[in-house]
């Protein structure tokens, strides 16, 4: 084992060391990251949820200034406008074409699949980020709830019904991007929709977390590489405007060694465009290294979990099973 190797454990172990700037700056530095070529993305395509802001418009930057055609999904025209002419000032060519889609909605989810297939002639990168922390327990239009709906069976939905586009073109990748919080929480796979235990919206959000994670694995494991990729990465603790108003007491004890936004997607962009990532799949990444799925052993999903996770989130997507098992 490399003196590199004991240094970056002995961050993980930390948490605070791992997950802050602390743990990106030593890293960068101890494994002299090389950033993608300036033309990486050149000629393809990437689709982005959440673009508007916080990781989402940071990956979003990051892929545009490689050469990507950017495909910007959020719920909001207005603020899609707002990030689409930024673009366009900034590179002066269109190629930042804007889609309207709730992913909490699975008729708006299925029209915005309708509309990509229909006007799109490649996709190589799919970049899973939208979310939301609700508050209180909620509905969305599918009666399903809306945590569950936006960060699980929505995004399903949408990598399920794009998937012969993402495959088209061969060696297409999936990046999700999770949170720390999944690791603090086992998934209930009777109780998917929270109706036992009393709400609370941030325990919502870290098992919604935890059950995207694991149907990255199941993708990777039901659809491997080199042909596809399905990874989850870990951003960190990164200074973003949802961290600041769900966690507010976390973010002013934190915030003077939290991650910019940019060293937040740094793994994802490397994941979205690193040749040498093509061939990594299944995995959860945080600094460019694949890291454990589970801190705490109650909170692990076996293999058999995660197929029975896979079938129910198939039966509240109600679309047909996109890579049916062996």
């Amino acid at each position: 084992m490399s003196w590199q190797t004991v240094v970056d454990r002995g961050l993980e172990l930390t948490v605070v060391g791992s997950f802050t700037r602390i743990g990106y700056t030593v890293r960068r530095r101890l494994f002299d990251w090389q950033q993608p070529s300036p033309s990486a993305l050149e000629g393809r395509t990437a689709l982005v949820t959440g673009p508007t802001s916080g990781l989402g418009r940071a990956a979003t930057d990051e892929l545009a200034a490689l050469g990507a055609r950017v495909i910007l999904v959020g719920r909001s025209a207005e603020r899609l406008g707002e990030v689409r002419d930024a673009l366009l000032g900034r590179y002066g060519v269109d190629r930042f074409p804007a889609v309207v889609a709730d992913m909490g909605s699975l008729h708006s989810v299925e029209a915005a699949v309708a509309h990509i297939l229909d006007v799109e002639r490649r996709l190589d990168v799919v970049v899973d980020n939208a979310g939301a922390i609700f508050p209180e327990r909620t509905i969305g239009p599918d009666g399903i709830e809306a945590t569950l709906a936006t960060l699980v069976i929505g995004p399903f939905a949408l990598v399920a019904g794009l998937l012969p586009l993402l495959s088209q073109a061969g060696g297409g990748r999936v990046v999700a991007v999770t949170s720390g919080g999944m690791y603090t929480q086992a998934l209930d796979l009777d109780d998917l929709q929270l109706n036992a235990d009393p709400y609370s919206g941030t325990r919502a959000y870290a098992r919604a977390k935890r059950a995207q994670v694991a149907l990255m694995r199941e993708w990777a494991r039901r659809l491997p590489a080199p042909d596809l990729a399905f990874n989850a990465m870990h951003p960190g603790w990164a200074d973003t405007p949802g961290l600041a108003d769900q966690l507010p007491g976390f973010y002013r004890l934190m915030k003077p060694i939290l991650r910019t936004p940019d060293e937040g997607v740094d793994t994802l962009v490397w994941l979205a465009a690193a040749t040498q990532a093509q061939t990594l799949s299944g995995g959860l990444f945080l600094d460019r290294r694949p890291r454990p799925f589970d801190r705490v052993p109650a909170t692990r999903l076996s293999a058999h979990d995660r197929r029975c996770l896979w079938e129910r989130v198939i039966e509240l997507a109600d679309v047909p099973d996109p890579a049916p098992d062996g």
